[in-house]
């Protein structure tokens, strides 16, 4: 039986340079230019579209992110808008009572004045969402009080706030203030 020398049995004989020797049926000298051509105008086509694509869409990202930024500046700028308008009620009510003080010469008459616009205050406040935080006699909490001192307050009263200097509140069950305690030791 005699062997048949093929490249792929006899890589001794097989010239690296040249592609005849390479089974199948397109050879290295055949670039396949001629069947590349639509191939690679195609490709070209699929490119360029995606680059279309690509900066469209950043360009659309960019201009969403110029729209938010404006956007938040806007908001920030009226946040307070809301509440500054319905404390300007408390505001007139303050120079009606300042204008009575001068005028009346009864006292109990301007502390009623005064504890209406007080009252009438901390209603709206209480509206847009403040509450007071209970602190005196409540156990001493790092989280909500800032202990400003300690004084001798007895066994019962050791790591509790004896006294608010400074009132803590919540704004929606959010700290917006921590308040300022006495602690006792």
């Amino acid at each position: 039986m005699e062997e048949k020398n093929t490249p792929v049995a006899d890589n001794m004989d097989m010239d690296i340079n040249a592609d005849s020797d390479v089974p199948g049926n397109m050879h290295l000298s055949n670039s396949g230019a001629e069947t590349s051509s639509g191939e690679t105008e195609k490709l070209d086509a699929e490119l360029k579209e995606q680059k279309d694509k690509y900066l469209r869409l950043s360009a659309e990202f960019e201009n969403y992110k110029r729209r938010t930024a404006r956007e938040r500046g806007e908001l920030i700028q009226t946040a307070g808008k809301e509440v500054i308008s319905s404390l300007l009620e408390i505001l007139d009510d303050s120079e009606r009572a300042e204008k009575q003080m001068q005028q009346v010469t009864d006292i109990n008459l301007v502390k009623e004045g005064n504890s209406l616009v007080f009252s009438k205050l901390r209603n709206i406040l209480q509206q847009k969402g403040l509450k007071p935080m209970k602190s005196i006699g409540e156990a001493f909490d790092a989280e909500k009080h800032e202990a400003i001192t300690e004084i001798e307050a007895g066994e019962d009263m050791k790591g509790k706030v004896v006294d608010e200097v400074e009132k803590g509140y919540y704004l929606n069950d959010k700290i917006i203030r921590f308040a300022k305690v006495v602690v006792g030791k």
